[in-house]
């Protein structure tokens, strides 16, 4: 274990050199570090990036179920995917190894289809985690100038591919940051990281880590979306980064709906608790909401909804409400002048739908067989509508 702690500070150490002070002032976007933004309007319709989103998926698969999930974005209409960058995988056991052929396969093949990719970057390797935290990858990295260093050599590699655009962690107000959320220790991270991005790729656009929707609670070690980018902003966080990013599930409501209970989707910018009134307080009202992540599982260990009725314990949807959900996600998505981004989580099922393990695993738009789901269809045609009013417009 003291070999471990040795073994990060040395690397800290070298490469230290090499990348930015996070004291020092960084551009954000609309300046020269950062590209012209596509989410402009086209004679009145908004240009809102529409992706498909995978995980931790597309890397592991064989050529051609790789293939095929590609083609489904393709298929939809998506223009983006996201999927991870996971240092974890690119350096599993070395600071001095490096495994990208991986995602330089996935990088290749959604080049060769016209697809961009938002790579979330996250998740530390063994040797680079603290040696008192035991919640494997999802530990937060013993020394964030260590990752920025990774990210920075990530951003040098895949610019030339086109990747230009980079998410940092994932849902680190939940249990993706271990072991427990730290507003404060993200940022320093999220300053370190943006910096070096920029430094590997003058083009590098930063969106912060797709918040989680949840409540604060101490005891199951989760922050709120809001007081945990409130806790960011108070830091300066805000001022590293192109766009927020946010995974509102609204399920089983409709993303359009307005109960006024604070939907997820009610708290982007329209509930008295919004992601963009604390932007805004923080002098950053102009930094966009990339949702990279929303949809809504299909099986589960709980009760079930069709939209109408909400049972107690309800952990997922039928499918028919998945589809009406991906239906409405898309004009929601665009009415709300706040978001740039819309990522629908994901291609296919991880398990088979009769097991109902947890709900995580059936959000997809095939089920676990590759049959499509309504959802399939609905989300292709609410994309197809949507491009349609571009044209006719444009």
């Amino acid at each position: 274990m003291a070999l471990v702690a040795f073994v990060v500070s040395a690397v800290a150490t070298i490469v230290a050199a090499s990348v930015p002070s996070a004291s020092l002032p960084v551009t954000r976007a609309g300046g020269a570090n950062s590209p012209t933004p596509s989410a402009t309007k086209t004679a009145g319709v908004r240009d809102v990036r529409m992706g498909i989103s995978y995980g931790d998926t597309l890397t592991w698969k064989s050529d051609a179920d790789m293939a095929r999930g590609l083609d489904d974005a393709v298929a939809v209409g998506a223009k983006w995917v996201r999927m991870d960058l996971s240092w974890n995988n690119i350096q599993p056991d070395s600071p001095y190894a490096y495994e990208w052929q991986r995602f330089d396969r996935v990088a290749d093949a959604a080049r060769a289809r016209g697809l961009n990719i938002l790579p979330v970057i996250a998740y530390t390797p063994k040797w680079a985690r603290p040696l008192t935290c035991t919640a494997g990858q999802n530990c937060a990295p013993a020394n964030p100038d260590t990752f920025a260093a990774f990210a920075k050599l990530a951003a040098e590699r895949y610019a030339p591919k086109g990747i230009h655009t980079w998410e940092v962690w994932n849902e680190e107000n939940i249990g993706f940051w271990r072991p427990a959320p730290d507003p404060a220790g993200y940022t320093k991270l999220l300053k370190a990281t943006s910096q070096a991005l920029r430094v590997g790729d003058s083009k590098a656009y930063v969106v912060m880590g797709g918040l989680a929707v949840s409540k604060t609670e101490a005891a199951s070690r989760r922050l709120s979306q809001t007081d945990f980018l409130t806790a960011v902003c108070k830091l300066g966080g805000n001022k590293y980064v192109d766009a927020v990013g946010y995974h509102p599930f609204n399920y089983p409501t409709l993303p359009s709906a307005t109960p006024g209970t604070g939907t997820a989707f009610e708290r982007i910018s329209s509930f008295r608790d919004n992601l963009v009134a604390i932007l805004d307080q923080y002098g950053t009202p102009d930094i966009p909401i990339w949702l990279t992540e929303t949809g809504a599982p299909t099986s589960g260990p709980g009760a079930v909804s069709d939209g109408t009725v909400t049972p107690p314990g309800t952990t997922h949807v039928t499918e028919g409400r998945q589809a009406e959900i991906a239906t409405d996600t898309i004009p929601a998505a665009v009415a709300n002048p706040h978001v740039d981004a819309m990522f629908w989580y994901t291609d296919q099922d991880q398990a088979v739908a009769e097991d109902k393990k947890d709900r995580s695993l059936y959000y997809g738009m095939r089920s676990y067989d590759g049959t499509k789901k309504p959802s399939f269809e609905a989300l292709k045609a609410a994309i197809a509508a949507y491009e349609g009013k571009k044209k006719k417009k444009g």
